[in-house]
């Protein structure tokens, strides 16, 4: 297939409110940390497709469930039966996702309606309205979960009218213009919202991903975890891109040592198939029945895929992996910032910072280092160019590329994405790569 007919044939056929383009990917395969484009080309993959594809792409442990459950399914859903891997789905999430009391676990198909489940779930058992959320969050792009999302409303989509939406804590960019006063100030903003007794619950991200891949100060979390159950409003815990091994933990919420009330997943969860969950108190998530209607949610396919991850992320110690390889990531990319690796000072010039935890990793692109003022056509610019090198990686909050390779990454895989990358940012800091090329894709 020559390079750019696929990319024509989807232009005419797929609709463009689901795209969310950075570059003419075209894929027809894709093995371990590696995609193969139309045209033969071996393409790094430092997305693991948002995350999705945790486990790399085809998995041993994945294919061999799937290809299990396709052969002899029991019907194509969980919403009026029940079958081995729906209930074992469910109860393998309880084991591994801390908690007390009777708890039950929600099963959908993406992090979208896992949030948005949650998010309804708490209005109805607490019988108020009112959403804390944080601003450039991202919980989902539908129902509730997208009105609730900042990401999306920054974008111009209607904010449910009953959410709040407060400043999450930024280290660089303090919305106090203070680094060291940003964290209190985020935790007084909540404290007062909480204070006037009509919250149904608040959702954050323990990484704020979409908005920037902000990793909020130590404490963060348990600070919120502290003010929750003082009034006693639920806190849901959205993990479902950086949760699942990804922060070289199993899950993120466990760096500040805490145990919220509702964790939800998706991405990773399902190995590349659509599958999320939420897992919580039964109180909340066991009513009212059927006002959560997927007919194949809890599928057997999906599921079984989603048992053999968790099976995998334990077996193959994939949080460990994630922690060495992202330490490992990490260096080399501070190593580009600081003038001494794969495009020298081109590309350390226009590195502000690179942050993250494990395998999930921000390198925030500015003008300079001296305002750190963001660079949103150096970042376009930038992924762009990586593809031209050979791979893919996408930017979030405007300006920062977000290094999400799969768990299962090499350190020789690793070595090589330090090395595009740095020659990417010089190279486009450089000019190789002209405004007309990237006009087409207008990313986030």
């Amino acid at each position: 297939m020559s390079a750019g007919e696929l990319y024509a044939r989807d232009q005419a056929a797929v609709a463009g409110i689901e795209k969310l383009r950075f570059f003419p990917l075209e894929v027809t395969e894709g093995k371990g940390s590696w995609l193969t484009s139309a045209d033969g080309r071996q393409l790094l993959d430092l997305t693991a497709t948002w995350t999705a594809c945790g486990l790399g792409h085809g998995h041993p442990a994945v294919i061999a469930a799937v290809t299990a459950a396709v052969q002899r399914p029991p019907g194509a859903g969980g919403l009026s039966a029940v079958h081995p891997d729906s209930v074992g789905l469910a109860e393998d999430l309880l084991a591994v996702v801390p908690g007390d009391g009777e708890r039950r676990v929600y099963l959908g198909h993406a992090g979208s309606d896992a949030n948005d489940v949650a998010l309804r779930a708490c209005r109805h058992a607490t019988g108020k309205r009112r959403v804390l959320a944080f601003q450039h969050s991202y919980h989902g792009g539908v129902g509730l979960a997208m009105g609730v999302s900042g990401v999306h409303v920054d974008a111009g989509a209607a904010a449910d009218p009953d959410s709040c939406f407060l400043p999450y804590p930024d280290p660089l960019r303090p919305h106090t213009g203070d680094p060291a006063t940003v964290l209190g100030a985020s935790l007084d903003a909540v404290a007062t919202e909480l204070a006037h007794g009509d919250v149904a619950c608040l959702i954050v991200e323990p990484i704020l991903s979409d908005g920037g891949l902000v990793v909020p100060p130590d404490g963060f979390l348990a600070a919120l975890a502290k003010l929750c159950a003082r009034h006693d409003v639920p806190l849901i815990c959205d993990e479902v891109k950086v949760g699942l091994g990804r922060p070289g933990l199993l899950h993120a919420f466990q760096h500040d040592g805490v145990v919220p009330d509702i964790v939800t997943f998706g991405k990773t969860l399902g190995g590349g198939l659509p599958l999320s969950a939420a897992v919580g108190p039964a109180s909340i998530l066991d009513g009212p029945a059927a006002s959560a209607l997927l007919t194949t949610a809890g599928n057997p396919v999906c599921t079984a895929a989603g048992r053999a991850v968790l099976r995998t992320l334990r077996d193959e110690r994939l949080p460990e992996a994630a922690a060495a390889a992202g330490d490992r990531l990490m260096a080399g990319l501070r190593q580009v910032a600081a003038g001494s690796g794969p495009g020298g000072d081109a590309a350390a010039g226009h590195i502000g910072d690179v942050r993250g935890r494990g395998l999930a990793i921000g390198v925030d692109l500015v003008t300079d280092t001296a305002s750190n003022t963001r660079d949103p056509a150096l970042a376009a610019k930038t992924v762009y160019r990586a593809w031209q090198l050979g791979a893919v990686v996408y930017y979030v909050g405007g300006n920062v590329l977000e290094v999400t390779p799969p768990l299962i990454i090499t350190d020789a895989e690793v070595d090589r994405a330090v090395q595009i990358l740095g020659e990417a940012i010089a190279d486009a800091a450089s000019g190789v790569v002209s405004d007309d090329e990237v006009a087409p894709y207008a990313g986030w």
